[in-house]
């Protein structure tokens, strides 16, 4: 049995924007493990999806199923045949339709785990590239910055169009994710977003324009270690963020008890309207700020660490 690994990822500042050629902050947090073994002579290769309850035959499943589409890549690029004889089971505890990057994880590792059931090493950019086309299925038009940061591992300065710049911050800094139980879908928010910016362009890139300047300015904040600058730069960018109409109620109201449990900054993570918040936070007040959280209703909270 050959195992893989993949991370999921928040987006800190610069989501929407980055579909417009506006930088982006993300980091990995999470994984999604994929495993590869050997099946019985002639039975073909199955995905099976364990935490949704699926499973697909590879050669019967069409390439509008994300999964199908990247295992078929992934043994096209390394020259094997299309259906080996191989079952390969997916696990993840990163939550879906919550702007975690849970898709592109589920892909990654699953490319991993062909390469290494061939025994092939798997180039970040590489495996990148191959999971960027399963992501069109999943967001419709998406940035690519998802696939990019878990199939990098690491945080990632990203710009749609231009070679990711991964880097570490100085020092570790922490999160407190809490998603509200309302599953929002990409797609949904990046389509209406689109719709919005053609119906009254200057006015959206204004905004995408301030997320940049945002996003620029929390670049050196992280570099500096000045977590007080980067919370506040959260925060406005989560103004900007109700502005693009991709924040709602639940949202807010949660954002405000973290802030008033003691976070430095929090906003949304993804594509809003449901999902995740994330709050950055002093490691001494993480757990404060954590159980603000789950008293205030959100489904779940986790606890992590980015380095």
């Amino acid at each position: 049995m050959i195992s893989a690994t993949a991370p999921g990822k928040v987006i800190l500042l610069g989501e929407h924007a980055v579909v417009y050629g506006r930088p982006a902050i993300a980091v990995p947090v999470w994984q999604a493990v994929a495993t590869a073994e050997v099946a019985a002579s002639g039975a073909g290769c199955t995905l099976v999806a364990r935490d949704l309850g699926q499973q697909w035959r590879l050669a019967e499943a069409g390439d509008d199923q994300p999964l199908a589409l990247v295992a078929r890549l992934a043994l096209t690029a390394l020259g094997l045949p299309p259906d080996p004889d191989w079952t390969i089971t997916l696990h993840s505890t990163i939550p879906i339709a919550s702007g975690l990057g849970s898709g592109a994880a589920l892909s990654t590792a699953l490319v991993r785990a062909i390469f290494a059931r061939a025994g092939r090493d798997a180039p970040p950019a590489q495996v990148s590239a191959i999971v960027y086309e399963s992501e069109r299925i999943y967001h419709g038009t998406p940035s690519g910055i998802d696939n990019t940061v878990i199939a990098y591992g690491a945080p990632i300065w990203f710009v749609k169009g231009q070679p990711p710049a991964p880097f570490r911050p100085p020092q570790p800094f922490t999160l407190v994710i809490a998603h509200t139980g309302i599953a929002s879908p990409t797609k949904t928010t990046v389509a209406a977003v689109r719709a919005a910016w053609q119906a009254a362009p200057a006015r959206y890139e204004a905004r995408f324009d301030a997320v940049a300047a945002l996003v620029t300015a929390a670049r050196g904040a992280i570099q500096r270690g000045d977590w007080p600058l980067l919370g506040m730069l959260m925060d406005e960018n989560q103004a900007l963020l109700e502005q693009l109409d991709v924040s709602s109620p639940v949202l807010e109201r949660l954002i405000d008890v973290a802030r008033g449990a003691g976070a430095l900054g929090a906003k949304l993570s993804g594509g809003g309207r449901g999902g995740n918040l994330i709050a950055l936070v002093q490691t001494a007040a993480a757990e404060t700020v954590a159980a603000a959280l789950r008293a205030g209703g959100a489904a779940t909270v986790l606890v992590t660490t980015v380095a």
